[in-house]
């Protein structure tokens, strides 16, 4: 091995490290204690080592977005695979996504709720983004009923989730009334 593979190697562990650490400190304590500072203290590497992979506070949260999109991705794939019938799928693929972010708050937010400097929607959209939204189309987009774009559908039935997420975990509604909630989503779907 090279020192310049080395170095690279280094390089990515590091970043890894940073990484890892932001989303624990936010998954213990929320966002806000997540500083350069604090993360510089925690991975004992000085705040210009961390400055030399992310520009701030802003590309981490991306880097943990991007990360969680990915985990996302396969979780919403692992539990539709165990599914029987278009259905079942669906209403996998809901209980995934709530049990997603419920299991991961401060991933979750890094992904829908704050700005990690990430493009949504567009071509220059980061794949793990891309994937994650695939993921629900896979199932979505075969329930979607005649003369519906898919992805259309996907980004309304993905809106009414994370609505029901986002409305749960603020004490808006009630949390033990969730699985109804999944359950007269997914049986209104024109299924046949």
């Amino acid at each position: 091995m090279s020192v310049q593979e080395r170095k690279q190697r280094e390089r990515a562990e590091r970043e890894r490290l940073i990484v890892a650490t932001a989303r624990e400190l936010a998954e213990q304590q929320g966002w806000d204690a997540v500083t350069t500072r604090r993360l510089a203290e925690r991975i004992e590497y000085s705040q210009p080592v961390l400055y030399s992979h992310f520009r701030g506070k802003r590309e981490i949260i991306g880097a943990v977005a991007l990360q969680g999109a990915t985990e996302l991705a396969v979780a919403v794939r692992a539990a539709t695979a165990a599914a029987d019938g278009p259905r079942a799928r669906v209403h996998a693929l809901a209980r995934a996504y709530l049990a997603f972010a419920e299991g991961n708050p401060a991933v979750y937010d890094a992904i829908f709720q704050l700005d990690g400097g990430l493009a949504y929607a567009r071509e220059d959209t980061p794949e793990p983004l891309k994937d994650a939204f695939a993921a629900l189309m896979e199932s979505l987009g075969e329930v979607a009923g005649d003369g519906v774009e898919p992805g259309l559908f996907t980004e309304v039935f993905w809106a009414s989730l994370h609505g029901v997420t986002t409305l749960t975990r603020s004490g808006r509604l009630p949390p033990e009334e969730t699985e109804r909630r999944l359950t007269l989503l997914v049986d209104r779907l024109p299924v046949v």
